[in-house]
C-alpha cells in the first residue's frame, strides 16, 4: 500500500494519550492515528473499498444521498 507523508499539528495532550494507547496496543503512533482514521470512517459509512476495482475519481457519500 502506498503512503503519503503530510505534517499534522495536534495538542500534545491529544498527541500523548494517543501514544499511550498506540503503546497498549502495541502499535506505533502513526499506526495508531491511522487506526482509528479508518475504524471512524467505516463506522460514518466513508469508507472506500481497496483493490485494484476500487474508484479513486468516486466521491465519499454525503449526508441526504442515496
Amino acid at each position: 500500500m502506498n503512503r503519503k507523508a503530510f505534517l499534522l499539528r495536534v495538542d500534545p495532550a491529544l498527541l500523548e494519550a494517543i501514544q499511550r494507547w498506540a503503546d497498549d496496543d502495541l502499535r506505533s503512533l502513526n499506526g495508531q492515528i491511522e487506526f482509528l482514521l479508518r475504524k471512524v470512517l467505516a463506522e460514518a459509512g466513508r469508507s472506500r473499498p481497496h483493490g485494484k476495482d476500487s474508484r479513486p475519481d468516486k466521491q465519499y457519500d454525503t449526508p441526504g444521498q442515496a
